[in-house]
């Protein structure tokens, strides 16, 4: 009854966003007279923190097949096989990786491919250190495409996994913020790829907030990756150049110029132009 009167109140305000709509549990009446102690809203949201719990430790699993398969390394190196946290993280595992590359291509790469998904898909930090060694360790073009790959994968499989339990979390603790983002998103629908690409160049919206919110305010999954895929080869272009002279960095905000800056600025208003010229189209024909 909850959940049907919160679906009323969103059809009466026009939103988008389904189901979005502060509630609160409260308790309920059952037809003894009692008060129940749990909402239908408060078990969908255990379980679906359950089920996200149970695929993270099966992913989880999965990461660790891949490392098994990786190659023997020695106690040192066995160390720095972590997910980097800062630059020293990040050049002693790439001196590693560096090292087996050659003779353990394949392995190598499926453990690059599979970790950078894996921080995606869970928005765990640490990808941009990733994106930092993908240039140190390949060629500029297969890198690119790597980063960008692996973020609309990545970016994907956290939309299918906020699609199938990520709406009672979103009801509880990110409300307010998807109904105004759901209401943006409305103004740009007929437009949405551009939009997605905008958001991905610029830092207006967290890329775990846009990766989680977008299944529930409906924004398609095709035009989700693309966008996603599009969007974040202008930041990675800056990353992966900054990754060919890895060890002279000491954090990974020296990876960023002011003239790095003014050309994601540029090309996030060039990734807007489509809809400026359409919307003049329309106006001078209708």
């Amino acid at each position: 009854m909850a959940r049907r009167r919160a679906d009323e109140v969103g059809q009466q305000s026009g939103s988008v966003l389904n189901d979005v709509s502060p509630r609160t549990a409260e308790p309920v009446d059952d037809e003894s007279g009692r008060s129940g102690e749990q909402t239908p809203e408060g078990g969908s949201t255990r379980m679906s923190l359950f089920i996200l719990f149970s695929t993270f430790l099966s992913a989880a699993f999965i990461m660790y097949l891949v490392y098994r398969n990786f190659p023997e390394l020695e106690e040192e190196e066995r160390k720095t096989i972590v997910i980097p946290k800062d630059m020293d993280d990040a050049k002693a595992l790439g001196k590693v990786l560096s090292k087996y590359k050659d003779a353990y291509y394949v392995q190598v790469l499926v453990a690059f491919f599979t970790t950078y998904i894996f921080l995606q898909t869970f928005a765990i930090p640490g990808s941009i250190f990733l994106s930092i060694l993908s240039g140190f360790l390949y060629p500029f073009p297969l890198a690119l495409f790597l980063v960008c790959l692996c973020s609309g994968l990545g970016a994907s499989f956290c939309y299918m996994l906020s699609y199938l339990v990520g709406r009672p979390i979103v009801y509880k603790y990110l409300t307010e913020k998807a109904t105004k983002w759901s209401q943006q998103v409305d103004k740009h629908r007929d437009h949405l790829i551009n939009y997605i690409i905008f958001l991905r160049i610029t830092p207006f919206l967290p890329n775990w907030f846009i990766n989680i919110t977008s299944p529930v305010i409906n924004v398609p999954l095709g035009v989700f990756f693309i966008g996603t895929f599009l969007g974040v080869a202008p930041p990675s272009f800056v990353a992966i150049k900054a990754g060919t002279t890895l060890y002279q960095l000491t954090t990974a905000g020296e990876a960023v110029s002011w003239n790095s800056v003014f050309v994601l600025m540029f090309l996030a208003v060039v990734s807007l132009l489509p809809v400026f010229f359409q919307k003049k189209l329309k106006q001078t024909f209708s």
